[in-house]
C-alpha cells in the first residue's frame, strides 16, 4: 500500500506518515523512487491478524 493509503487507514495526514517513515516508525519499502508500506508488517506492527483489505480508491 502507499504512503498516503496508509495514512488513510491510520488517521493520519500524509505528511505525518512519510514523517513517520523517514524517523522508522512505520515500516517500509522503497522501490526506485516509490514508497511502500508492506501491509503484513503494518497489521503485525498494530497487533492485528490479518492484514487491512486494501484502501478504496
Amino acid at each position: 500500500m502507499t504512503v498516503a493509503e496508509a495514512a488513510a487507514l491510520l488517521g493520519l495526514h500524509r505528511d505525518a506518515a512519510y514523517d513517520a517513515v523517514h524517523r522508522g516508525d512505520l515500516p517500509s519499502l522503497r522501490i526506485g523512487r516509490k514508497i511502500l508500506i508492506p501491509t503484513a508488517k503494518l497489521a503485525a506492527m498494530l497487533g492485528l491478524s490479518n492484514p487491512p483489505e486494501e484502501v478504496a480508491k
